[in-house]
């Protein structure tokens, strides 16, 4: 695998572009769960970069960019500094702040992708 961590100032880049494009709702919810840029341990694939990027904190739930698929993502956490669940969507930070405001207004998840699964489909 051909694959470089992004850096934390990429990673910048990403998030105030994302910010200067935020709808309000979106924008207001950031404030509220966002932290400075963290490496956090993600034991499934985050060992080959050094771990994830984590952005926002709400709860039991982390914000994180996966920096393989490249888009960012929600998981669960019980461990600070470890996160509980590998996703690998690729979606855009404002998106991921969609989903989260949505879960908190419905309670219902969106659809989250996990990785791919090796085997023989029998379908």
């Amino acid at each position: 695998m051909d694959w470089t961590p992004i850096t934390e100032a990429a990673l910048w880049d990403l998030i105030l572009a994302t910010e200067a494009r935020m709808e309000p709702p979106e924008a207001m919810l950031w404030e509220c769960v966002r932290i400075p840029p963290q490496k956090w341990a993600e034991p499934s694939y985050g060992n080959v970069g050094g771990g994830f990027w984590v952005v926002g904190i709400l709860g039991t739930t982390v914000i994180w960019y996966n920096d393989i698929e490249d888009g960012f993502n929600c998981s669960s956490y019980s461990d600070f500094g470890t996160i509980g669940e590998y996703w690998c969507n690729q979606d855009e930070l404002e998106h991921t702040l969609q989903s989260v405001r949505y879960r908190i207004e419905t309670g219902i998840t969106n659809a989250r992708a996990r990785a791919c699964i090796s085997g023989t489909y029998n379908g």
